[in-house]
């Protein structure tokens, strides 16, 4: 009888497991967006000591992995950013962001700081999006 509960309780697991929906693959997203070299520390101090209430946002909107790496190139200062997005709706989650009291807070922090290249700042935005052209696990 034990192995008949035992085999009868692995085909309920096999068909449970069948039956999932398949799990949708992170998008991932690289952006990039100038930095005023008299705001690098501040931009640097910030983020060594971001709010848990923009972290827990972040969380919250389905953001993994985000990453942002400051790089010099002919004494400019860029910022460039990764992270993956594991959600169901990308747009809505955005909308989620933008509309928390504490992000918005953060961002009067954060923007003044940068340099908006030409196609970002020409749709009134911070961060320019980046082509993927290579991926490996």
């Amino acid at each position: 009888m034990k192995s008949h509960l035992y085999l009868l309780g692995l085909v309920l697991t096999f068909i449970t497991a069948c039956n999932r929906p398949p799990e949708l693959p992170a998008r991932r997203f690289g952006m990039v967006t100038g930095l005023k070299p008299e705001q690098v520390n501040t931009y640097k101090n910030l983020h060594a000591h971001a709010w848990p209430g923009v972290l827990a946002k972040i969380k919250s909107c389905h953001i993994r992995n985000y990453s942002i790496y400051l790089k010099e190139i002919d004494h400019k200062f860029y910022l460039f950013s990764y992270f993956e997005y594991d959600g169901q709706s990308f747009e809505a989650d955005m909308k989620s962001m933008a509309a928390d009291k504490t992000t918005r807070l953060w961002w009067q922090k954060t923007d003044p700081t940068q340099l908006p290249l030409p196609d970002a700042a020409a749709k009134k935005q911070i961060w320019s999006n980046m082509e993927e052209v290579f991926h490996t696990n």
